[in-house]
């Protein structure tokens, strides 16, 4: 008769998730996961495969959790000015553990170029953020609100590589100002 799982999937997942987000693909050892996740390693292999499998399940976890979030910001916003501020506000703060970066940015910098299903991953993430953005300059541009000089679609490109560099510089020693001062500027671009 087979065993129950002494475990709860979604708990030990979350914890590899936050592991390798704090060091990274490469970093991060199966000795290291099965420690950190608190389960025994036939158990790791057993429910979530081999360490890149568990890997792309964080990924797409920690996605996610970030997409959800990001729209049910969106949703609250009164206007798409506020509702920009809150992408804006996001990528400067990022989530509970800003030190450590945005986990997709911080992955595909380290694997996309040589890891097809993260390449994959990041591709897909950043064109889902971009639609979000996208929809949000195409609500903005019809209330009045953004100019209209640039279609909504090369306004998102733009933004959402804005916003990347601000996931990526948030990690650095650079101050919160700065990071405002970049985000303020490219609101003003936009606002008419």
């Amino acid at each position: 008769m087979a065993r129950s799982k002494e475990f709860d999937e979604s708990v030990v997942l979350d914890k590899a998730m936050r592991l390798f987000w704090e060091q990274g693909y490469e970093k991060t050892s199966m000795t290291e996961l099965v420690n950190h996740m608190g389960i025994h390693r036939k158990s790791l292999y057993d429910t979530f495969g081999d360490k890149h499998t568990l890997f792309l399940k964080s990924v797409d976890l920690y996605d996610h959790k970030i997409s959800s979030a990001l729209v049910a910001g969106v949703k609250r916003s009164k206007t798409a000015t506020e509702a920009l501020q809150f992408i804006f506000c996001s990528l400067m703060h990022g989530e509970e553990s800003p030190a450590s970066g945005c986990f997709i940015v911080n992955s595909t910098v380290e694997l996309a170029s040589r890891d097809e299903d993260m390449n994959n991953r990041s591709t897909e993430m950043f064109a889902n953020t971009e639609k979000l953005i996208k929809d949000i300059m195409v609500w903005g541009q019809q209330e009045g609100e953004f100019t209209t000089e640039y279609n909504a679609e090369v306004l998102a490109e733009y933004l959402h590589n804005v916003g990347v560099g601000l996931r990526v510089m948030a990690k650095t020693s650079t101050t919160k100002e700065k990071l405002l001062r970049i985000s303020t500027l490219s609101m003003d671009l936009i606002l008419k």
